[in-house]
């Protein structure tokens, strides 16, 4: 779960986000994420649209309250909040291991504030 964790982490980084091949390697071929806006993207557009909106100088996003939950032999959720300049988010990924190697396969983050529901849900 380590490696999971690491990878979640690792995208959170601007360095990482605005390199598309680092990105991309992160992420498994069958990729998709529900935005908070409700669109829905797959690994190319997330690649190649929110990458190149990172600079490697960029305030990186804080994780807190990671954990992560075996569902199968190759299937890991991570579920955690983070804190990107104040704007908040309860997100959940569920990360598969092909070829050997772990990549995200589905993300889903939600905008929160306190008023709307931060505090934080039962394990």
């Amino acid at each position: 779960m380590a490696e999971v964790i690491a990878g979640e982490l690792r995208l959170l980084r601007p360095e990482v986000r605005c390199v598309p091949e680092l990105f991309a390697a992160l992420l498994h071929p069958e990729f998709r994420e529900i935005g908070a806006s409700g669109r829905i993207w797959d690994r190319a557009a997330v690649v190649f649209e929110l990458g190149p909106e990172a600079s490697p100088d960029d305030p990186a996003a804080t994780a807190s309250g990671l954990r992560a939950v075996r569902i199968g032999d190759d299937l890991i959720q991570l579920r955690f909040d983070t804190d990107n300049n104040g704007r908040r988010a309860h997100r959940s990924s569920l990360w598969r291991r092909t070829g050997g190697r772990w990549l995200l396969w589905f993300h889903q983050g939600t905008l929160f504030t306190d008023s709307t529901g931060g505090e934080r849900p039962a394990p």
